[in-house]
């Protein structure tokens, strides 16, 4: 694992998969390696009353009923779709159940402007295809495609940023559950074997790029995945993601709550300044997600560690704050800016601690962009 800079679900918690599995004596749907409750298990994390062992650390931090469905939805014949704002975790819930129920999460289709049909059925090889012409051997199967042979689960990233010609391509596939090859004269079908299904996402900030239509909404089962607001869960987030990011980076840098205090408060600060505003122009570009919050932590952790003292600052932080969110010139910085002296330059003030340095370094990072 260490040879990889991003080991999927399966791999990374494979020592956990394995042995969950050798413990498990639930009923499990169609080729499934976990059932439904080691499932949940697996990505909420193991508690006292469990009964187990060993510890199941939590991996994805949520209400349980949002887990529960996507996982009975997995045993129907209807596809998932989690649908929710930028950074709520939807991927990584995706990868999480697909590593779980086949222990498989990278047969993945990236939605974009310029996938095609053929991302998601198949396409050819054009070199074998001129020498021994068309056939199974030179047909070069989509992740879908995969999926459905295999009997496991297939990803589809940011459904709504393909078009709809190319979602549609999905209707059959999700209703028939197999895919035609028009060219080949015989073996011209493949169908999909038990345990198949497809987990898609979309952000519903970008509802109406390309809606979905109703016959394929219709194949869908939809789980909304709420923005986290609680400070708590969201700390224990970021706390979980920072842990991550040291490990892997091999660094050794202490990360004083306080600081994870101010990062957690500027964040809601500007949340409610967003919520509150007249117009876009008034809001960062930026959905502020649990996500972004993640980004800047890890950027000022590299920087402290590289450029720094090995230690983190509140300036260093602020400065990371800054850089991150400031992406319109001069909307956002005007914005940042107004935070500064409006509510964390009176903050320092009044409550002192970190909130003092951090007003210095914000202030100085926008004089530099400005």
């Amino acid at each position: 694992m260490s040879d990889l800079l991003r080991a999927p679900a399966e791999i990374k918690y494979a020592e956990e998969l394995d042995w969950l599995e050798s413990v498990d004596d639930q009923p499990k749907p169609f080729s499934w390696r976990l059932s439904p409750k080691m499932i949940r298990l697996f990505i909420l994390g193991s508690e006292r009353a469990d009964g187990l062992d060993r510890e199941i650390s939590q991996k994805w931090f949520g209400d349980r009923s949002i887990v529960e469905r996507a996982i009975v939805t997995l045993a129907s014949d209807r596809g998932l779709l989690l649908i929710g704002d930028p950074g709520t975790g939807k991927s990584w819930l995706a990868e999480l159940l697909a590593a779980a129920v086949c222990r498989n999460s990278t047969l993945v289709v990236q939605g974009t402007a310029g996938t095609t049909e053929d991302h998601i059925k198949y396409s050819w090889n054009v070199s074998m295809v001129i020498a021994k012409g068309q056939s199974r051997e030179s047909m070069i199967p989509s992740p879908i495609m995969t999926a459905m042979e295999s009997g496991v689960i297939g990803r589809f990233e940011e459904l709504t940023r393909s078009t709809s010609d190319v979602q549609d391509a999905l209707i059959s596939i999700l209703s028939e559950k197999y895919i035609s090859v028009p060219e080949l004269d015989s073996d011209n079908i493949v169908f999909a074997k038990p345990g198949f299904s497809v987990i898609a996402t979309a952000n519903s900030r970008d509802r109406g790029v390309n809606d979905l239509s109703s016959a394929l909404k219709r194949r869908f089962n939809f789980v909304r995945i709420p923005v986290v607001t609680n400070k708590k869960s969201e700390a224990e987030i970021v706390r979980f993601r920072t842990e991550e990011l040291l490990r892997r980076h091999r660094i050794e840098l202490d990360v004083p709550p306080t600081l994870l205090d101010v990062l957690l408060q500027s964040f809601s600060d500007l949340r409610a300044s967003a919520a509150a505003a007249a117009s876009d122009d008034e809001k960062l570009e930026s959905a502020l997600s649990t996500a972004e919050q993640i980004g800047v932590l890890e950027d000022a952790i590299l920087h402290s560690n590289f450029f720094g003292e090995r230690t983190l600052t509140a300036r260093t932080l602020a400065s990371s704050l800054v850089g991150s969110l400031a992406r319109r010139e001069p909307e956002d910085l005007a914005i940042l800016n107004k935070y500064l002296h409006g509510v964390v330059e009176p903050r320092g003030k009044e409550e002192g601690g970190s909130w003092p340095e951090f007003y210095e370094g914000g202030r100085d990072a926008i004089a530099t962009l400005a």
